[in-house]
């Protein structure tokens, strides 16, 4: 039989937990939790880290944490702080005996880790301001004479300052508020690493649905290291993050990720071997202790609005694989730019094995998403990203199959591809395409479905199949952006601009890499395949609508219709709280002749000889829109709509606090 145990700030721990005579801490009812029990949370903001002590049992038995509905409870890792006494101006300190913060000072701790990078020192700890971080200097001088923060996106934002001085006894924060008095407003900072964290490793089975949570000091997450969160699985299975709002992670918000038995940052901490190397014993060590689909991941994070994480919105190494990610508003991850490192994005995974990335609303990040290593039967769908600084979304050193379909992509740089074996079919690319071989990067690849691991090879590149896209010339805002940032200095993948200036648009990127007629003649002279500046695997592009200055793949597309004359632009508009998109494609969508791809269609990636199919194993079918709408049989259309009107279209796309409907 199955116990509902509530929680309330009116509450006492000694009490039964029931609605009447509720517990006064979430841990309290997590101690006792059993599979298939519920713990609900009434209003209230509760300052605590929740250790679930157990899982459920199975999908059927679950233990639940939930919101009581209609009320707001937020879950913090920060405390509020109102001991602060003025210096000078707008600057104040605060004197904090360290029993305040137990055995985890985080102005005592340092963000640090494999392939992370900063000039500077930079500690766990933040301080807020109404809920929102200051940036940390690193000396009592700058707290007086801050300075703008330049890569920052907020410039005048990064004047509001701290700095913490920590001794045997005391911990002293330095701060200037600005035009902030902290003894009239709400003044937090940090004392707890996270806000729902199991502390062992195999918790499977539980839903956290509906809060608030935010403000935690997690550290640097890297693919050969514990990777921390806000909130996570903790190498688990079956996890349900559904509905929550999480803010203000010092790294990352959401972890699907690795726990600290298989590596932990040894790269950093011994030097004798690359941290791609420990990357790699990282896996064969996962698969050694048990890595497996019964074991670890299937996890679904849907509906969640995830925004002010300096690293990540959502990560994840092994741990994430067999997992759905899916209608969740992702924004302002790294925007604060203090430090940074190879690990950063909306949403930054490691083996994405058989993941469903599909109808989220990212922008305003750094990355936005970036798949790096082993994205395996990964299908990234309609989602709808812009504004994400250096691209929307980027595979690196994977072998496939993945498949990338009905989104929309209209950052500066759409896709940056360091891999081979992908399928983008039915995209609206709005920016560019960059592509870079990586003949000196070898990873695995692994059997259909499975963690298994296959093989291990090198990236050559190609191998990719274009279908049924829309490929827009060049937009005046990218322009703009780039006149305004220097957005040039990004381009360190070897992208290289044409005689006017311009990056080129369209599938230019792929222009060394061989037709399927060229790649038989090539396969006949295996000197030629193993010779690095030929080494690029074949492209097979059809059915794509190309305008302006955008240019299809030089070997050839059947079916494919450029429009060089023409150069629409397209216009988010933001109207309340939705967001269209204009645009005015003058019916040229209909020129293209299309259909529905399928499996039959997109045949097996070349090095993992894994066919372009569903996580189940059955065969993939491309036959739904943007917005989850069938396409008409006969009437297929290029691009991520199947209904696009004559002249001029506004069709919402997304909300700013959430996602857009969906069929």
């Amino acid at each position: 039989m199955s116990n509902t145990y509530y929680v309330s700030k009116q509450g006492d721990d000694t009490y039964v937990g029931s609605l009447e005579r509720p517990f006064l801490t979430i841990q309290a009812a997590a101690n006792l939790a059993q599979p298939g029990d519920s713990i609900i949370v009434r209003e209230g903001t509760y300052r605590e880290t929740i250790n679930p002590v157990r899982g459920g049992q199975d999908d059927l038995h679950r233990i639940t944490y939930q919101a009581y509905d209609g009320e707001r409870v937020v879950i913090s890792g920060a405390e509020p702080l109102s001991c602060w006494e003025n210096i000078s101006g707008s600057v104040y300190k605060a004197v904090i005996d360290n029993s305040f913060f137990g055995a985890f000072n985080p102005y005592n701790e340092i963000v640090w880790g494999d392939w992370f990078e900063s000039p500077r020192i930079d500690h766990l700890g933040e301080v807020y301001i109404s809920g929102r971080s200051m940036f940390e200097v690193n000396s009592l001088d700058e707290v007086f004479s801050p300075v703008a923060h330049q890569p920052a996106r907020d410039n005048a934002w990064s004047l509001h300052v701290w700095y913490a001085e920590v001794d045997d006894e005391s911990t002293t924060l330095y701060a200037n508020f600005q035009e902030f008095n902290p003894l009239k407003e709400n003044i937090e900072i940090n004392v707890r690493k996270y806000c729902f964290w199991p502390e062992k490793t195999g918790m499977n089975y539980i839903t956290v649905r509906g809060f608030e949570m935010t403000m935690a000091a997690t550290n640097w997450a890297p693919p050969s290291a514990l990777q921390e969160g806000l909130i996570g699985p903790h190498w688990s299975k079956g996890w349900i993050i559904e509905y929550n709002t999480i803010s203000n992670s010092k790294c990352s918000g959401i972890s699907l990720g690795k726990e600290i038995s298989t590596g932990h940052n040894e790269w950093v901490t011994t030097g004798d071997k690359h941290g791609t190397q420990y990357q790699r014993d990282s896996v064969f060590i996962a698969l050694h202790q048990g890595w497996h689909k019964d074991r670890i991941g299937s996890h679904i994070v849907r509906h969640n609005v995830i925004y002010d994480c300096e690293q990540t919105g959502i990560c994840g190494h092994m741990g994430c694989a067999f997992s759905e990610i899916y209608e969740n508003h992702i924004f302002a991850i790294h925007t604060k730019r203090l430090f940074g490192g190879a690990e950063i994005g909306g949403i930054k995974l490691h083996a994405p094995l058989d993941v469903i990335i599909s109808d989220n609303h990212v922008h305003n990040c750094d990355r936005g998403f970036w798949m790096d290593w082993q994205t395996q039967g990964t299908r990234i769908s309609r989602n709808l990203m812009y504004d994400n600084d250096i691209e929307d979304i980027y595979i690196e050193v994977s072998h496939g199959p993945y498949i990338i379909d009905n989104n929309i992509l209209l950052s500066m740089k759409s896709i940056k591809d360091m891999s081979h074996g992908g399928a983008y079919v039915n995209n609206l690319f709005g920016g560019f395409i960059s592509m870079c071989p990586v003949p000196d990067r070898f990873t695995p690849y692994h059997f259909p479905h499975e963690t298994a691991v296959a093989g291990v090879v090198r990236i050559m590149g190609g191998d990719n199949r274009f279908y049924n896209n829309i490929f827009m010339g060049t937009q005046a805002e990218h322009i703009e952006k780039e006149a305004a940032i220097g957005y040039s200095n990004w381009y360190h993948d070897g992208t290289v601009k044409d005689a006017d200036g311009k990056v080129p648009k369209g599938l230019y990127t792929y222009d060394e890499c061989p037709s399927p007629e060229q790649w038989e003649i090539w396969k006949k002279d295996l000197h030629g395949v193993l010779d690095f500046a030929r080494a690029k695997l074949p492209m097979y592009c059809a059915s794509n609508l190309y305008f302006g200055d955008a240019t299809p793949f030089i070997h050839g597309e059947h079916g494919s219709i450029r429009f060089a004359e023409m150069n629409p632009q397209l216009i988010l508009e933001t109207r309340g709280e939705d967001v269209y998109l204009v645009y005015d494609f003058s019916n040229k969508t209909d020129a293209v002749t299309a259909e529905v791809i399928t499996t039959a269609i997109l045949g097996y990636a070349f090095e993992s000889r894994a066919r372009f199919e569903n996580p189940d194993a059955t065969p993939v079918r491309i036959g739904l829109d943007f917005f989850g709408e069938s396409r008409p049989v006969g009437a297929v259309t290029v691009g991520p709509f199947s209904r696009v009107k004559n002249g001029k279209n506004e069709i919402k796309v997304g909300r700013l606090n959430g996602y857009v409907e969906r069929a």
